[in-house]
């Protein structure tokens, strides 16, 4: 009975970790200044990373198919954020067996290289950041504001598989909205791709 108990109170726990609350609309940046390993070697924070008008947070991986279906907008995204004066940062949440499913740092650097990324890459050590935010997909997007808040969360755009037959870039939209201090048509959309591989407890 007492090991019932405990199995279910350590499944009650798992469940609670890795189904978290996605963070709402409104709300201030998690974990600001927890700083983290780029793939330069170098160690930035979110707060590093935010520009005049506001901040650009991608968690994403090297594996997810999601994730290499929408490689050919990570670029443009990028450059429109500089452009708006939006920091952007893509982070790898994906801890547990790291090294060993081709998320390791080295592998990170690879997969970069790979697709000419020219922005920052990083390690969320234990899915710390991933945990804050309520993150549960790889690519799962978060845009702030110059304020440090919540503006826009969800999907990069409509079709991940045919960029051809997009019909709505949510994140572009958002972006030149921020950028142009504008207000944003859709603020909030379901992220879709692969499920965060979170530390075993």
């Amino acid at each position: 009975m007492i090991r019932l108990i405990k199995s279910i109170v350590i499944l009650s726990s798992l469940l609670s970790f890795i189904f978290a609350e996605d963070l709402a609309l409104g709300s201030s940046i998690p974990l600001p200044d927890a700083k983290m390993i780029d793939i330069s070697g170098k160690k930035v924070s979110l707060n590093d990373v935010k520009m005049k008008n506001g901040l650009l947070v991608n968690f994403s991986c090297n594996t997810c198919p999601w994730v290499h279906a929408w490689q050919d907008r990570y670029n443009g995204l990028a450059k429109a954020s500089a452009e708006n004066n939006i920091g952007f940062i893509t982070i790898n949440p994906n801890s547990r067996n790291r090294e060993k499913i081709g998320e390791g740092l080295k592998d990170m650097q690879k997969f970069s290289n790979k697709y000419d990324h020219d922005f920052l890459y990083t390690v969320d050590e234990g899915s710390k950041l991933a945990t804050a935010f309520g993150a549960t997909q790889t690519p799962h997007i978060y845009l702030f504001d110059s304020n440090g808040t919540l503006v826009y969360r969800g999907a990069i755009d409509d079709n991940a598989y045919k960029p051809k037959k997009v019909k709505k870039t949510y994140l572009l939209d958002a972006i030149n909205a921020l950028g142009s201090s504008k207000s944003i048509n859709i603020a909030e959309t379901k992220a879709r791709g692969c499920s965060i591989k979170f530390p075993k407890k």
